[in-house]
């Protein structure tokens, strides 16, 4: 059985999460920004369709991405070469939250709820939640969001209107955390995308200890801006 939350109620240890299905913890409670901010540092994350309750999940084992094992296709490696759009952070939050939720071939509906939009540029004003856009041509083409606590990043969703865009806003993300001595990138579930990448499965337990000490460094809240030579 899983854990139904009051409004007031603290989230139960992630030990006690569902193996099937893999992670579900906990439902109920709400999106305000403490809640996403006490739910992240618990290595704990919001995920759930239009209908379903609130629900809460913390997977075992958990993908994750080492900025320093980044891997790069040659053929990314070029066209990040031929700098034929340009990068930006922060200037679109909405707009990409809004793009990643629209649907998808061979997807019925999307997770990411009014509900979610709403919680989530809220946790931007706070200064806690990114965005990593790829103009090209003056038009946002890709990008993704995610949360930033302390030496953390949580990967949310992404998405691409032109070819590369989003994988373009990903390694100048992980290049960017890298020199801001970010420890791990969350990228939650598995998907073959990400291990392209370098991203790779490690046991919740591992996971807790890691996020344990990196959301502990002092507070990361404030706005984006990447360097301009990540791929010089």
């Amino acid at each position: 059985m899983i854990s139904w939350l009051g409004p007031k109620d603290r989230f139960p240890p992630v030990e006690r999460a569902l193996a099937e299905p893999n992670g579900l913890l906990a439902a109920g409670a709400d999106l305000s920004v403490p809640r996403l901010i006490e739910a992240y540092k618990n290595g704990i994350f919001p995920w759930y369709s239009g209908g379903q309750p609130l629900l809460w999940w913390s997977p075992d084992p958990r993908m994750v991405l080492i900025p320093s094992e980044l891997k790069l296709a040659r053929s990314l490696r070029k066209r990040l070469a031929k700098r034929d759009y340009e990068m930006r952070a922060d200037s679109a939050f909405e707009a990409v939250i809004r793009a990643c939720a629209a649907p998808r071939p061979k997807q019925d509906d999307t997770w990411i709820t009014g509900d979610m939009i709403a919680a989530y540029t809220a946790l931007h004003r706070a200064g806690h939640a990114h965005s990593v856009e790829t103009w090209i041509g003056g038009k946002l083409a890709g990008g993704l969001y995610g949360v930033a606590l302390g030496r953390m990043f949580f990967g949310e969703s992404m998405f691409t209107r032109a070819p590369d865009a989003s994988k373009i806003a990903l390694a100048h993300l992980v290049r960017q955390l890298g020199r801001w001595d970010y420890g791990v990138i969350d990228c939650q579930m598995p998907t073959a995308h990400l291990v392209r990448f370098g991203a790779r499965e490690i046991p919740r337990p591992v996971f807790m200890r890691k996020l344990a000490t990196l959301v502990n460094y002092p507070d990361s809240a404030r706005k984006w801006r990447l360097d301009d030579d990540l791929f010089d």
